[in-house]
């Protein structure tokens, strides 16, 4: 049995369990447990506090888990790290009031700043040459300048729009960060293989993230002109269809260049063009 800590509660936690799911596993979750344990495979989940897995990972306690990377490296566990997951992205950044007049990260020289990424922050600061002070504070770091306690805050940003109900502006990015998942380094090896076959369905469901299967229809003359277009895993798979000199044409497009080669293929002959979400991709 193979001990994963992710998070309790919010969009990590979400993000986590859903990859879960999407390999296939199956548990019964609730907001009262701290543990569930997996029907169908070898896992146990643990739901802790983001900042205490890295801990209870390198101890042991849990065999491997899921936390925001910015976690990871504030603690100084980076070496548990096994892969980024991709999903939770994130940044850490300093916003000061949208009143305030912001030039250049020199003009944080002497101010107080308030954070929960003490020593992220202070490696940052370091780096930049500037000397402030810095309060560690839990939880409501955006309160902090407009109760007096600092002029400035660094905290995690997603969307932004945290900052800006509090009347705050995001002047620097300090570290950007992503879900990894991690793993304690003495594991046995009966645990590695239960951490491989899970890294084998979590990378089914990466693959297919970031692919759409497509269909198209094309004249026979131009398979070979569109095909050179379609990336694919060996070579688009060609079917010949009831009306002749037609074919069909499958393949599968990589997320980020899908418009462009839509666009491409269409030029050259495609039509009746089909986009399928794929589910797993396994190579």
């Amino acid at each position: 049995m193979l001990r994963i800590a992710i998070q309790k509660s919010g969009r990590l936690s979400e993000e986590s369990l859903n990859l879960i799911r999407e390999c296939g596993i199956s548990f019964i979750g609730s907001s009262l447990k701290l543990k569930t344990e997996c029907t169908n495979f070898p896992l146990e989940i643990l739901f802790l506090r983001d900042d205490d897995i890295p801990g209870y990972v390198a101890d042991g306690v849990a065999d491997i888990g899921i936390v925001g990377q910015n976690v990871l490296v504030e603690e100084g566990k980076e070496e548990l790290t096994v892969e980024a997951l991709g999903f939770s992205k994130c940044r850490l950044s300093l916003a000061v009031p949208k009143s305030d007049e912001y030039s250049s990260i020199q003009d944080l020289n002497g101010k107080n700043i308030a954070t929960s990424y003490p020593n992220l922050l202070q490696a940052f600061l370091d780096k930049q040459g500037v000397q402030a002070q810095i309060h560690t504070i839990s939880g409501s770091v955006e309160i902090a300048p407009s109760i007096g306690l600092a002029e400035a805050i660094c905290d995690i940003v997603s969307s932004g729009s945290t900052l800006i109900s509090n009347g705050l502006k995001e002047v620097e990015r300090v570290f950007k960060s992503e879900a990894v998942l991690i793993a304690n380094q003495e594991l046995t090896q009966e645990k590695r293989q239960v951490l491989e076959k899970l890294l084998f369905r979590i990378h089914a469901v990466q693959r297919a993230r970031k692919a759409k299967y497509i269909l198209l229809n094309s004249p026979d003359d131009k398979i070979e002109e569109i095909s050179k277009l379609l990336p694919s895993i060996k070579a688009p798979t060609v079917l010949p269809l009831a009306e002749e000199g037609w074919s069909s044409l499958h393949s599968v497009v990589n997320e980020d260049d899908f418009w462009e080669i839509i666009e491409k293929i269409k030029a050259a002959g495609a039509q009746g063009i089909l986009v399928v979400p794929i589910e797993k991709m396994i190579i």
